[in-house]
């Protein structure tokens, strides 16, 4: 079994920064792309920012210049830098991960963790 676990969210006024983490455990051969969404209006889920594991990033237009997300493979970790919070990126933030487990591929997904952006 794989999990996922973020932690780093919180309160924060407009303007703020904050860092979310995501680590990754359990049994699994490789992890290829890692990522973090959030939901939005139709979606389930959107996305927000994802890195391969060459480290190629790709990014929403709503964040690009102010997110960064980086990745540790030692430590089966990706991290999302946010800077100059706005009130619209409260929600709560999912950590994504394909790996290979057992021969088979999976998606697995945190539980979430909250942001909220005071104005």
């Amino acid at each position: 079994q794989v999990q996922l676990v973020e932690s780093g969210g919180g309160l924060v006024q407009a303007g703020g920064s904050l860092r979310l983490s995501c680590a990754v455990s359990g049994s699994f051969l490789t992890i290829t792309t890692m990522g973090w969404y959030r939901p939005a209006p139709g979606k389930q889920r959107d996305m927000v920012a994802t890195i391969t594991n060459s480290g190629n990033t790709d990014y929403a237009g709503a964040v690009k210049g102010r997110f960064t997300i980086s990745r540790d493979n030692t430590k089966k970790s990706v991290y999302l830098q946010m800077n100059d919070l706005k009130p619209d990126d409260t929600a709560v933030y999912y950590c994504n991960a394909q790996y290979l487990s057992y021969g088979s591929w999976y998606t697995g997904w945190g539980q979430g963790t909250q942001v909220i952006v005071s104005s």
